[in-house]
């Protein structure tokens, strides 16, 4: 996180993702760069390293002139970014990250002489001088070449250039002069500590390979106008302040350097005390003012009287001489202590040099004064002066957020002090502590460190070293403070949590004080009340008053515990008595919310409370029973034949006690309270906090079931973590069963055991037991059946879980989809192993059986199959339902769990319809149409080829006419369904014709009669249009020449106005006169939505003759009335005009008259633009009307009232 420009970037892979963490989580922009992929070829990252991060990232500010507030935080900044590689030393620089065309990154690798100068082996190999270096705890130091520290600052007057300044653990600084164009390298001081180490008894340990260990820049915000910056360097005994001269060249010159270790308790720290072995300053900040400067560090001490050996960390706070002036010369002393020492943890546990180094310091955040040391393995801790003493506050949330990565302050409103921390997290992005959070969480300091490692003093070297292989590499993720309120940490925008007041704090006590009274006396006389009026109903959740009550009771930590160490905690009685004796007094809890009458407002108002509630009790009795197990697993190994191991070693091994390690370990680690207890102790304390135990399988499996391990010692462990879950479940289910009168309506609350912690971990654990069972085909029939009994309760655990989340979500009207296909996926997966296991099961014993016949083979798939079969029928597991009865080819059973699985969409009979379907058996579905009436109909709804069949058996005549009749006309060319034999016969053919369009047509006419509806006739005559256009479309077909587009279109069945369409095109005269017929048997809404195209077809009809040559024929031949009527009955506009508009013209609902008039209105003055469409309006626009127009129109009047050959009555005729 850069403090100047608000920026936080994370480092995944070969992508750098960069965002201001001052953006709401919906506006922010994430820039993405990619890190050259030579860059990448030989960086190397250690996974149980403290240096895993081997990269160095600086952003350079080219606005850095004024501090960012919050009034400009929505400023579209223009920055740099210069990475460094710690150990191969190769630098990339992008010169503008928000530039929108993108900047590429340039790059520059150390030269071959440089590495042979400064680099160290990385081939493993130790050379003599380095295996010297070994420190006393047996740990090298990591990389003596590593560069440790990377500022950059724009350089005035360029075009996006900027200078890097890199210290180097072999005393080198190396300057980079970053630009668009490339990168130079310069080595500007060759040794920068001038050889100095720590005196007499320091040889021993490292030396001073690590150093220098930071760099800072004095101001952190320059204008750019400035030609010089100054900044500071921490060695392993002093600070040293350069300054760099940006003109005409780039200098850098050393301007001061004074001692902080040594002889003179007044400059810093004195040394050589006794007792002190060692002192590491780790990491410096300074103040925005650049005056006061804060040093973090750390001293190795032994005591004298016990011989223990232990870390202190301190706090030393220097400040600028108020008298002497660092412009040139370099003075002995500059700096003065600005306070005493300020000791953060007085003795803490002995942690390797990796684990110090990774330590970092930042400073400026709110309460002033205070400072966030963050740690390698992820953890933050805010230490701030508070009432005459040093008070340590651990960042945590109530969820698994990830590491810590990353510290820094949100800017203030204005030019005065900073604003709250904020961090930056792996897995939760950014949160911020709000100061009060602070204040009020925090604790006086431990006695422990936040090291993974046990003091080397304490403790059976067993168990130290068992604490070692199951927790030395896991990363702590959450840590807890009682400032933090259980319930209200949700994310709410940049605070993060909800901060108790001063009426919370007034009732959780005055609730306290009436429980203690019912305790003693058994009476609630007026609590209700008075706990109404305090307002102890007013919050619901984790927040609630009740619930906080609730949760210390299960979580109290008991106070004798702390004498019992190791496997002794286990074996004692004293944790079995100490949970019965805290099952009752929530028991009594219970009672008192009874009584009170609390519990009736507790359901009414806050029933995610009271949820919570009882889920205490849950997780108690599950906490219980684990113990239980626990000890019978104990029991078992102490007292099996042949055992080499001594109790006290069958007390704390097997999977189930790796577990309960790893759980307590993370949450001793991550609370400041726990720390100097057991970690079996704290989980057995910790019951609120049982999810955790899923957590760890989900991320730390590989540490409890090593892949090394022979096959059969992993089954035996992954079983021992099975029955554990099972256990935890089975349990909670008890108790919910037992007390399920005192829930709430349980509607949209999801269960604990719902959450998605508990649903990966249970996960985790059965996807390794299923490749277990892929794998193992060479194991035993024993080890595999133990390893099927186990993975088949735990798939019944996990898919409750799965299934009532989603309840919950539908309940809520929450999405879900992505939760199904998690549920159908693992459930799928679960079900198609274990079933392929029963058959496996099946084949061996048949095999051993003495009369080898089928039906005995079908008794035992019955019989083995059958606790799996419930368990596929109650979650809907249909291809594990429908591949059993396949096997057993039992038809009964097969109905009978149609019948009673009716899930969501008919449930398995609807699959099995869809089986049958898809293996082409439709004899087979249809005949469970008999039995499964309504149900085969919803699913033939896809399928109407065969829903007309089943509707026929049903005896919906109407309804089978209407699919028939949607059937004929469905443009859909592969809606009809292929049986099986005819797949596998040379005549499939799934393109239906136009003879199989008439077939349905003609079955759907039988239909409509056999209905005998009131409007069967209606649709009888709808089904004969359609059958006439039909016959039209194979009578135009024939009249069609033989092109391409015939063959195109012959066998498909055309739209009404496609055919039209067609027929206009091919410009045949007995085709211009069909179109009419097509419009004819079509509906009324078809001819008015096509009123234009109906229009083209009598221009076009008009076309067809020469009117020209009639008229003139008529003139020069002067035709009488009969040879007038003869030859005009032989055109098209005659014919057509008689087709749609004479006394025996057939049409579909309305006539044409409703849509074209035959003649104009009277009135209408021919070539008006406002004229009303007619066909006598359309021929008045034909080429020939002005001579021949009384021609044409004659015809069409002849043509709608009389037929050829017919003699014209007087005064009929438009001749005259």
């Amino acid at each position: 996180m850069d403090k100047g420009t608000c920026l936080s970037w994370i480092i995944c892979g070969n992508k750098i993702f960069i965002w201001s963490y001052l953006s709401f989580a919906a506006s922010k922009k994430c820039i993405s760069l990619e890190i050259p992929s030579d860059v990448l070829e030989n960086a190397e990252l250690g996974r149980n390293s403290y240096h895993c991060n081997t990269w160095l990232l600086s952003v350079v500010n080219w606005d850095n002139t004024s501090k960012v507030t919050n009034r400009v935080a929505k400023h579209r900044y223009s920055a740099g970014i210069v990475l460094c590689n710690q150990k191969t030393r190769a630098v990339s620089y992008w010169s503008d990250i928000f530039a929108d065309a993108g900047t590429a990154a340039v790059t520059s690798f150390a030269s071959s002489d440089e590495s042979l100068v400064t680099s160290s082996p990385i081939d493993g190999k130790t050379t003599p001088n380095r295996q010297q270096q070994r420190n006393r705890h047996g740990t090298s130091f990591t990389g003596s070449s590593f560069f440790n520290s990377l500022i950059a600052s724009a350089v005035p007057g360029s075009q996006n250039a900027c200078v890097a300044l890199a210290c180097c653990s072999t005393g080198e600084l190396w300057q980079f002069y970053c630009s668009p164009s490339g990168i130079q390298r310069n080595r500007v001081y060759q040794n920068i500590q001038n050889l100095s180490s720590q005196d007499t008894g320091i040889g021993q340990l490292v030396g001073n390979k690590g150093y220098p260990r930071s760099m800072i820049w004095r101001l952190p915000y320059f204008s750019l106008s400035d030609s010089n910056r100054q900044f500071f360097l921490l060695t392993d005994h002093e600070i040293q302040c350069f300054n760099i001269k940006y003109v005409p060249d780039l200098e850098v010159s050393k301007l001061w350097s004074q001692e902080i270790v040594g002889s003179d308790a007044d400059l810093g720290i004195k040394k050589d005390l006794a007792g002190q072995k060692r002192i590491w300053p780790l990491d410096l900040q300074v103040d925005d003012h650049g005056k006061v400067i804060t040093v973090l560090v750390a001293t190795f001490c032994k005591d004298r009287v016990s011989s223990s050996s232990y870390t202190q960390y301190s706090l030393l706070t220097m400040q600028y001489m108020s008298e002497v002036s660092t412009s040139s010369d370099v003075h002995e002393r500059v700096l003065e202590k600005k306070a005493p020492i300020q000791v953060i943890i007085p003795k803490a546990r002995v942690e390797d040099e990796d684990f110090l180094f990774s330590m970092r310091l930042r400073a400026g955040g709110k309460p002033s004064g205070s400072t966030i040391i963050l740690s390698g393995e992820g953890t933050a801790t805010v230490s701030h002066y508070y009432r005459n003493s040093t008070r340590l506050y651990q960042f945590d949330l109530p969820y698994d957020a990830g590491k810590v990565l990353d510290a820094s302050v949100l800017p203030s409103t204005d030019d005065g002090e900073d604003g709250a921390w904020v961090v930056l997290t792996e897995k939760a992005g950014i949160w911020a502590i709000p100061e009060k959070a602070v204040v009020l969480g925090g604790v006086e300091p431990p006695e422990r460190s936040l090291s993974r490692k046990g003091s080397s003093n304490e403790g059976s070297a067993q168990e130290e070293r068992r604490n070692l292989m199951f927790a030395g590499n896991i990363a702590p993720r959450r840590a807890s403070s009682d400032a933090w309120d259980a319930g209200d940490r949700q994310m709410t925008g940049m605070t993060g949590i909800t901060r108790r007041t001063a009426q919370d704090e007034e009732s959780e006590a005055l609730l306290g004080q009436y429980f203690h009274e019912f305790l003693i006396s058994g009476k609630v006389d007026g609590s209700l009340e008075k706990l109404k009026s305090s307002g102890a109903f007013e919050r619901d959740g984790e927040t609630n008053v009740f619930v906080r009550t609730s949760k210390s009771i299960v979580d109290t930590l008991a106070k004798h515990w702390t004498t019992t160490r190791g496997a002794e905690i286990v074996a004692m009685g004293i944790i079995s008595a100490q949970l019965m004796d805290k099952h009752q007094k929530h028991e009594k809890f219970l009672q008192f919310l009874a009584l009170s009458k609390c519990h009736e407002e507790l359901c009414s108002g806050q029933r995610h409370s009271l949820q919570i509630i009882l889920e205490h009790g849950e997780k108690l009795s599950a906490i219980i029973q684990l113990r239980e197990l626990q000890h019978m697993i104990s029991q078992n190994r102490s007292t099996g034949v042949g055992s080499k191991h001594s109790s006290s070693e069958n007390q704390v091994s097997g999977a189930l006690w790796d577990l309960i390690q790893l759980v307590g370990e993370k949450a001793r680690r991550n609370t400041v309270l726990l720390m100097d207890r057991d970690n079996a102790e704290v989980f057995y304390s910790k019951v609120s906090d049982l999810e955790q135990v899923f957590y760890c399988l989900e991320r730390h499996l590989e540490y409890i079931i090593s892949l090394e391990q022979p096959v059969q010692f992993q089954i035996h462990r992954a079983c021992e973590l099975s029955n554990a879950c099972v256990t935890i479940f089975r349990a909670a289910m008890d108790y919910k069963n037992e007390y399920h009168l005192w829930y709430p309506p349980l509607e949209g609350l999801t269960p604990w055991y719902c959450q998605l912690v508990v649903r990966n971990g249970l996960w985790s654990i059965a996807s390794f037991m299923l490749q277990l069972l892929r794998e193992s085909s060479e194991l035993d029939m024993s080890a595999k059946s133990e390893l099927y009994s186990h993975l088949e309760a735990l798939t019944e655990v996990l898919l409750e879980a799965s299934s009532g989340v989603i309840t919950a979500k539908m309940e809520r009207g929450e999405e879900h989809k992505g939760l199904l296909n998690e549920y159908w996926s693992r459930r799928d997966a679960l079900l198609d192993s274990l079933y392929q296991q029963v058959k496996g099961f099946v084949e061996a014993q048949h095999q051993d059986a003495t009369d080898g016949i089928e039906g005995n083979k079908e008794e035992i798939l019955r019989k083995l199959s059958s606790s799996l079969l419930s368990t596929a029928k109650r979650h809907e597991g249909y291809q594990t339902m429908w591949n059993i009865c396949c096997d057993l080819n039992d038809s009964g059973l097969l109905r009978n769990l149609m019948h009673e699985s009716m899930g969501p969409r008919c449930g398995f009979s609807y699959f099995v319809f869809k089986q049958l379907y898809e293996k082409k058996q439709f004899s087979k579905l249809l005949r469970l149409g008999e039995e499964f009436q309504e149900e085969l109909s919803i699913f033939l709804n896809h399928y109407r080829d065969l829903l007309w069949l089943h509707e026929v058996f049903l005896h919906q005549f109407s309804a089978a006419s209407e699919t028939l009749h949607v059937l004929a006309l469905s443009q859909d060319e592969s809606f009809i369904s292929t049986t099986e034999d005819e797949i596998n016969s040379d005549h499939a053919n799934s393109i239906p014709t136009l003879t199989d369009r008439r077939r349905f047509l003609n079955l759907s006419k039988i239909a409509a009669f056999a209905g005998k509806d009131a409007d069967s006739q209606t649709k009888v005559n709808r089904i004969e249009a359609d059958l006439k256009i039909l016959r039209l479309q194979e009578e135009i077909m024939e009249v069609l020449p033989s092109d391409d587009t015939k063959r195109h279109v012959e066998k498909q069945l055309l739209r009404p106005e496609e055919l039209i369409e067609l027929c206009l095109k091919s410009g045949s005269k007995e085709l211009a006169l069909h179109v009419f017929d097509v419009f004819a048997w079509t509906s009324s809404s078809f001819r008015k939505s096509h009123k234009t195209l109906l229009e083209e077809c009598w221009k076009n009809a008009a076309d067809q003759d020469p009117w020209s040559e009639l008229y003139e024929a008529s003139i020069n031949e002067g035709w009488s009335d009969e040879e007038t009527l003869h030859q005009l009955s032989r055109t098209i506009l005659f014919q057509a005009s008689s087709r749609c508009y004479g006394p025996k013209a057939e049409t579909i609902e309305d006539r044409f008259e409703e849509v074209l008039p035959l003649r104009q209105e009277t009135g209408e003055v021919a070539g008006t633009k406002d004229t009303r469409s007619s066909v006598e309006a359309i021929l008045m626009q034909h080429r020939d009307f002005p001579y021949a127009g009384k021609l044409m129109l004659t015809a069409i009047m002849l043509g709608c009232v009389q037929e050829e050959h017919v003699k014209i009555e007087e005064g009929v005729s438009p001749m005259v």
